[in-house]
């Protein structure tokens, strides 16, 4: 008896031991993966941090030659006579914005509800992949589509050559439409069943529960949708680039050739020196998208913190 008890404990002290050994070694694990994901994530701030740091430092510098009214309130952009006035390229950048948002935003709601709520199955299964390549399509391709296409079709009804604002605003509507419907699917398809339930229980049709339920209670998700496709509008290159036009003047009308904050910086970089009034304007309008970036982020920051639905 005495030797099986002993047998018994023995055994015990060798699991305490065994499970203590595990514990430390996944403590020490633990303690390693945590100390990798707080220096990835001071990296990647410090990273963050010296480019806004960087671009506004250069930025600031462009005072010196030019004066803040001149800079923000001027549309005379003529470099050679030291005249740097930005106002037509951010008011372009704004109007392209807005107005690409406001063709994009009916269709990608229609296409999220009906791929949430109307769809069959095998049709959201085929669907939603189709809408989410758009997103791995070159932005390049895009601005070849508009320039061999959109911006001939719209020159037939333009004395111009079709360039401007209105064809701009098109491919980056194209462009930013799986973003918007991608959110907004998942914020229709997360509301909680009751709300649908209810709806319908209360003698609405599916329209009107549509309408005046579950698109109110989808709003947060909504908004979030439509500030990250804004975000992406605002900083697009390459595609503006090849159909605005690139002209640094105040539009008349949406098929008047302009320029926008980032075809004016990847139009005129390559000619300035480093350092002079010229390349620092550039930089502030580099700031003043950084700025503009940052502060769409922290409207999603805001609008994520009330879109809980109780």
């Amino acid at each position: 008896m005495e030797t099986t008890a002993g047998n018994v404990t023995k055994e015990r002290t060798e699991d305490r031991n065994a499970r203590n050994k595990w514990t430390r070694g996944q403590n020490r694990v633990d303690g390693v993966m945590k100390l990798i994901f707080v220096g990835s994530a001071i990296l990647v701030s410090a990273i963050i941090f010296s480019v806004i740091v960087f671009v506004g430092m250069q930025g600031v510098k462009a005072f010196q030659g030019v004066t803040p009214w001149e800079f923000f309130f001027s549309d005379d952009w003529t470099p050679t006579q030291n005249k740097f006035g930005a106002f037509s390229f951010l008011y372009s950048t704004l109007l392209l914005t807005l107005l690409s948002v406001v063709l994009s935003l009916p269709l990608a709601l229609a296409g999220a509800v009906f791929l949430a709520k109307i769809a069959p199955n095998w049709v959201r299964e085929i669907m939603r992949p189709a809408t989410d390549l758009f997103v791995g399509i070159p932005s390049v391709v895009y601005g070849l589509i508009g320039l061999t296409v959109v911006v001939p079709f719209l020159a037939k009804f333009n004395e111009g050559l079709g360039y401007g604002i209105l064809p701009a605003a098109i491919i980056l509507a194209i462009m930013i439409l799986p973003t918007i419907l991608s959110i907004s699917e998942d914020a229709v398809r997360s509301l909680p069943p009751r709300f649908e339930e209810a709806s319908l229980a209360l003698g609405a049709t599916r329209w009107q529960t549509i309408w005046r339920v579950i698109l109110p209670a989808s709003r947060p998700g909504i908004l979030t949708a439509i500030i990250l496709g804004m975000g992406r509008a605002i900083g697009e290159t390459m595609a503006v680039f090849m159909v605005i036009g690139n002209s640094p003047q105040m539009p008349k009308s949406l098929l008047d050739s302009t320029t926008v904050l980032t075809t004016a910086i990847v139009k005129d970089m390559g000619n300035t020196n480093y350092g002079s009034t010229w390349n620092n304007t550039l930089y502030l309008m580099a700031l003043m998208l950084l700025l503009i970036s940052l502060f769409l982020i922290l409207v999603i920051r805001i609008v994520a913190k009330r879109s809980e639905v109780k």
